[in-house]
């Protein structure tokens, strides 16, 4: 480990770890997605980059899940693969979500935040249900490491470098 890589989000896999061919990684970065994730991961073509993992928050079966929780910024990992230095240089973007009827419309955020960050939303609500029961009507909690963790570790495993990006080149 480097000197200033935990300033930088800098992670290396462990010693002694094969790296893997980057049409392998992007593959096993590919399969993390799942229908019970609250994130996807998908090509990142349009945004000029190799893989985009973002919220769900425009996805039919999740947005009202989102919706009740009050979420006010969409969270993005923007990623390319950088075979020369066995890297994968990943940078955060955030934008801004306004609600209409229950329906999201994305804005980029007036902040322009680029770089790398930490963020968590929770809520829990109690109130009476239909059936004039009290008790717990929805719970949510959603953390920015719940996209990064997983394709950090698939990474790391691969035996290539994480690197979070804030002012150079992605």
């Amino acid at each position: 480990m480097g000197l200033f890589d935990w300033l930088s989000g800098k992670k290396r896999p462990a010693a002694g770890t094969r790296r893997q061919p980057a049409a392998k990684l992007r593959e096993q970065l590919l399969a993390i997605n799942r229908d019970t994730a609250p994130f996807v991961i998908r090509d990142g073509g349009p945004e000029g980059v190799d893989l985009v993992a973002e919220w769900r928050i425009v996805d039919a079966r999740w947005y009202e899940i989102f919706a009740k929780a009050g979420m006010k910024k969409a969270f993005k990992v923007l990623m390319k693969i950088d075979e020369a230095n066995g890297e994968l240089r990943a940078v955060d973007q955030e934008w801004s979500v306004e609600w209409r009827a229950g329906i999201p419309t994305l804005a980029l955020n007036a902040e322009a935040f680029r770089g790398q960050k930490w963020e968590m939303s929770f809520e829990s609500v109690t109130a009476f249900r239909e059936d004039l029961t009290y008790g717990k009507v929805y719970e949510y909690v959603f953390k920015s490491s719940e996209i990064k963790k997983p394709l950090q570790a698939v990474t790391l495993e691969a035996g290539w470098i994480w690197k979070g990006v804030a002012f150079a080149r992605l």
